[in-house]
């Protein structure tokens, strides 16, 4: 397809508070945790006339449990350490759950702690009830419920209330959330002002099938970019609509589409005027480690934010739906670990600045379904169009209605780790494999040729090609390396051009 406590009633107070002396000997234990409310304890070991008390046993525990637990060798009984006050909190755990196949679109359907005391003390004998007695008393059990830092305070005013015979009461101060404000550059900032620009799409072709998946706005004539998987059903006679996060749903058409790239452009019928596209950035310039935020609808949950991080650049994706009459699509992709499911494909992938990067197009997932709907899910190898590829594919479908691939004039095996790409040896029943006249052709290239390198990217087998290739526009010049008889020779040539799928 991921309140204010009522305080605990003051115990008495004794006849004679123990008050601690300031010794040499102090303990180098850690700081103890905010303490509870509960009746000062018995003296520690150690003061005069004091028993010994029988040693603790030690207790093992679990990793798991680990959190706020015991030291290894320390007592794991309920009293407090000797020499520490006021005692610590009992240990807090916290609970933690336990823990294919090629690409395939991903579309379609602890408290603050205080100072311790840490010394030992000494008994002080009996003194008479006196008011001062009585309000040290009140005030240090007050201080025990607001730590260590509160104890300092209800000593001092103990102290400036020497000759009071009234009571006090020491309460914490109650506080108000106030206005909570989200900077541009957080998260939440940047989800708050891209998701009114996107929209989740509904296709249904003429047969009643068809899925769901995602757009977001390019401009304010009411196009909307997406992927060509994503409305595929619904481009010969079939319905499609498009809905926004507030609720308002606008019939729609496909003004074009490309299957090579798998990008289309879909219109609003009486599109809005407000329309605000978003942001397009440059993909050219992320970075391997960037943050990156992705807007969907998995699984058909609508407007569902979840982010991550660019994790490589330039992966060579050949993707589809697997059924037997699907064409693959060719990208040299962004991969992302931000979270994409089925219901995704066609949403945008934003920098931390809210610019579009990508447009999320397919997952590398377990053959394991989600949510008993028998399809993939996420795994955390996410893969995008690269928007500046997508921006010049979207310009064209809207000038056009049809897209316009680059291309060097030859016919290249599609077999994987292969070492490169190898221009398919001619035969008599298909066409010459190098286009005569074309750029291959008149950069010297032959049939049986290996293709090793595209400019400076490595170069692997026939879909890696094909992907590099259609990251550039026709008439732009690139240099091939490629090996024949065991010599490696650089060419240059200028890319042509095909229009349409064929």
């Amino acid at each position: 397809m991921s309140t204010e406590n009522e305080g605990t009633v003051v115990p008495p107070a004794p006849s004679a508070p123990p008050v601690p002396v300031e010794t040499p000997a102090a303990s180098p234990q850690a700081t103890a945790h905010e303490a509870p409310t509960t009746p000062l304890p018995p003296v520690p070991s150690g003061a005069p006339g004091v028993p010994e008390p029988e040693p603790a046993h030690t207790a093992q525990v679990p990793a798991y449990a680990s959190a706020g637990a015991p030291e290894a060798g320390q007592a794991a009984g309920p009293g407090p350490e000797a020499g520490a006050w006021p005692p610590p909190q009992p240990p807090t755990t916290s609970a933690y759950m336990d823990g294919g196949g090629g690409a395939s679109y991903a579309g379609g359907g602890g408290g603050d702690t205080g100072t311790p005391w840490g010394a030992t003390y000494d008994q002080q004998p009996p003194k008479p009830k006196s008011g001062r007695g009585g309000l040290f008393a009140a005030v240090l059990v007050a201080a025990l419920v607001a730590g260590g830092l509160g104890g300092g305070l209800g000593y001092t005013l103990a102290k400036d209330n020497d000759d009071s015979t009234t009571s006090t009461t020491v309460s914490a101060s109650q506080q108000s959330g106030g206005d909570l404000k989200r900077d541009a550059g957080t998260v939440a900032g940047v989800a708050a002002k891209a998701l009114p620009s996107t929209v989740t799409i509904e296709a249904e072709g003429s047969n009643g099938e068809g899925g769901t998946g995602t757009g977001f706005v390019f401009d304010t004539q009411g196009h909307i970019v997406t992927n060509n998987h994503v409305v595929a059903d619904a481009v010969d006679g079939g319905k499609l609509t498009a809905t926004f996060p507030d609720g308002k749903k606008y019939d729609a058409e496909v003004v074009g589409h490309a299957q090579g790239y798998d990008v289309a452009v879909i219109k609003l019928k009486n599109a809005p005027s407000d329309l605000q596209p978003l942001t397009l950035g440059d993909s050219d310039k992320v970075a391997v480690g960037d943050s990156t935020i992705a807007i969907g609808a998995p699984f058909g949950l609508s407007n569902t934010v979840t982010t991550g991080i660019i994790s490589a650049k330039n992966r060579p994706v050949a993707s589809s739906d697997g059924s037997a009459s699907s064409k693959a699509s060719y990208m040299s992709a962004l991969q992302t670990d931000a979270s994409i499911n089925p219901g995704n494909s066609g949403g945008p992938l934003l920098d931390a600045s809210g610019n579009v990067i990508g447009i999320n197009s397919a997952i590398q997932s377990s053959s394991s379904g989600g949510l008993g709907t028998g399809q993939s899910g996420s795994i955390g190898l996410g893969f995008a169009i690269p928007i500046n590829q997508a921006k010049y594919v979207a310009q064209q479908l809207i000038k056009t209605g049809k897209p316009v691939y680059a291309k060097i004039g030859a016919s290249v095996t599609l077999t994987e780790g292969t070492g490169g790409a190898q221009i398919s040896q001619k035969s008599t029943d298909t066409a010459d494999p190098v286009e005569s006249g074309g750029p291959a052709a008149a950069a010297g290239l032959k049939p049986g040729d290996v293709i090793t390198k595209l400019d400076d990217h490595v170069i692997d087998s026939g879909p890696t090609l094909i992907g590099e290739i259609w990251t550039h526009k026709p008439g732009d010049k690139v240099q091939i390396t490629y090996e024949r008889d065991g010599k490696s020779k650089t060419v240059e040539l200028t890319l042509g051009s095909r229009e349409g799928d064929s």
